[in-house]
């Protein structure tokens, strides 16, 4: 089936666009170019770099592939402090589960938590920081979520631009799931409506003789916990009763109009 988001043109980076990704002293220029590619991937241009080592640089621009206007918007400045200006949720990525330190949550809820905030109008930061040494107790302590990436926990080295593109990825799927569901909405059948094809059912099931109302067993429980897996919608409930429709009239049968 084709994907529902494939209609929605530029939506799911409209949502995305209000976050801002943040690079702390980062080391090597090839990091940045990489850091802003993958976040063209995803639909994010805000890039905020903290105190880079090399920056602008040949091998950041080689790096970035096409998302050269990332780099050429970026914000540089002097402090992490001066990078979460605005910021009401921020999160930062780490390796490990800090005492007494903020939440800290998979990429997968952190990315649910983070696109919901940015839709509802909150400015919001993905803070990552230096390739070597990660981000220092000050810098985590200005953070108000820990954001960690499950891995294999014998080699779990990741590069800079990877982490980037893992939590950006991430952010973009919980965007195109919150949009195809608003998409993809269709109204419940009521009580009355599901209640109403199972009458209806039962009966077509009598007439074929597949239904035997002296010894009916517990076939329309079983029936109805089946049917009851799923939250049948106005629509599905038409269709099942216009095919319970078509069971009676190849038996001659009139059907039960409601």
């Amino acid at each position: 089936m084709k994907s529902i988001i494939a209609d929605l043109d530029l939506q799911p980076d409209a949502a995305l666009t209000p976050i801002r990704v943040v690079l702390s002293h980062t080391s090597h220029p090839g990091n940045i170019g990489a850091t802003a590619r993958a976040m063209k991937n995803m639909g994010l241009n805000q890039l905020v770099l903290v105190n880079p080592r090399h920056f602008p640089d040949d091998e950041a621009t080689s790096r970035a592939s096409g998302a050269v206007d990332v780099l050429e918007q970026a914000q540089v400045v002097d402090s992490l402090q001066a990078g979460l200006q605005g910021a009401t949720v921020v999160a930062a990525l780490t390796s490990r589960r800090r005492e007494l330190g903020p939440e800290l949550v998979d990429a997968r809820e952190a990315a649910q938590r983070l696109t919901v905030a940015s839709q509802r109008g909150e400015t919001v930061a993905l803070v990552f920081g230096n390739e070597t040494n990660g981000l220092s107790i000050d810098e985590l302590q200005q953070c108000n979520l820990l954001v960690t990436i499950p891995t294999n926990p014998h080699y779990s080295s990741l590069n800079l631009a990877q982490a980037v593109q893992v939590l950006t990825y991430e952010c973009r799927m919980a965007v195109n799931r919150s949009l195809a569901n608003v998409e993809e909405h269709h109204p419940l059948a009521s009580h009355e409506a599901v209640e109403q094809f199972y009458q209806h059912l039962e009966a077509a099931l009598i007439d074929i003789g597949f239904l035997n109302p002296k010894h009916p067993k517990r076939l329309m429980p079983r029936l109805r916990r089946l049917f009851g897996r799923k939250q049948l919608e106005k629509e599905e409930v038409d269709i099942l009763r216009g095919i319970v429709r078509a069971m009676r009239e190849g038996r001659g049968s009139d059907g039960l109009e409601q």
